[in-house]
């Protein structure tokens, strides 16, 4: 969003486009009601219309690790002994990747809760939790203090990891998602690509943008930035977005869903 938020290019964009600031489910509801036209939106909100397609371009993945997408649990309690897990009620697509795991793992009938991002209550609840963003980024930060603080040793998973180790392929998160129709041309690719390729050549002023405002490292939120997520929406993350949808149609964790690449 650089240039969106970032001269020189900030105040033409705004006479072109009117942005609202919100959580991307919310997105995803917004582009299916119709009452936005372009929104980043998880991959797992794709299953619920076939109405709405991908600008070609964007994305928010991930092809090693992600840090801030993790599944905790007990060390004592393997996976196949999970009963229950606790999870972040921010990510559909985290969730359903999760599940499509746990299937892989030979416990797919493990009931979700849903939950807020806390991981003492979570774990609370529940044999093992899923949390992300920046709760995951602070529970990596705080594993060292959370192990002094209740002697109870866990197993962080980064899911990304794991979703590369069971297919091969990286974790796709979220895509710019519009109507078809709406705002699927060029012009509007242009501005997006063009905003991610100003955004990674300015890391450093995000990073000192966004320190002051996470209880996060400023070399933390910059290896994140850097290393840890994919911005451009290339073939292997589209093979992975094909592979992510057919596994969750034959676990029955999302609708089928007819994947088309990216076109205007």
């Amino acid at each position: 969003m650089w240039d969106f938020q970032h001269p020189p290019l900030d105040a033409a964009l705004a006479r072109r486009y009117q942005i609202d600031w919100m959580l991307p489910s919310e997105c995803a509801r917004r582009l299916a009601a119709g009452t936005a036209d372009l929104g980043l939106i998880p991959i797992a909100a794709l299953a619920s219309s076939q109405e709405l397609g991908i600008l070609p371009g964007c994305t928010i993945a991930s092809k090693g690790s992600v840090r801030s997408l993790l599944l905790v649990r007990r060390a004592a309690q393997p996976i196949a002994a999970i009963r229950s897990v606790a999870a972040d009620t921010a990510s559909r697509t985290t969730v359903a990747h999760s599940r499509i795991l746990f299937y892989k793992w030979g416990n797919g009938g493990v009931p979700f809760i849903p939950m807020a991002a806390d991981l003492d209550v979570m774990l609370d609840r529940a044999d093992a939790a899923i949390v992300i963003g920046d709760p995951a980024l602070l529970a990596l930060e705080e594993r060292a203090n959370r192990l002094v603080r209740t002697g109870e040793e866990l197993v962080y998973h980064d899911l990304a990891e794991e979703w590369r180790a069971v297919t091969g392929l990286p974790f796709v998160s979220a895509v710019w998602g519009a109507t078809r129709g709406g705002l699927l041309d060029e012009r509007v690719a242009e501005d997006c690509i063009r905003s991610r390729d100003h955004g990674m050549q300015n890391i450093e002023a995000i990073v000192a943008e966004w320190a002051p405002r996470l209880a996060v490292p400023e070399n933390t939120i910059r290896a994140y930035l850097t290393t840890n997520i994919h911005y451009v929406l290339d073939g292997e993350c589209l093979e992975a977005m094909r592979v992510f949808f057919r596994l969750a149609a034959e676990t029955g964790v999302l609708p089928e869903y007819h994947f088309k690449d990216p076109a205007f």
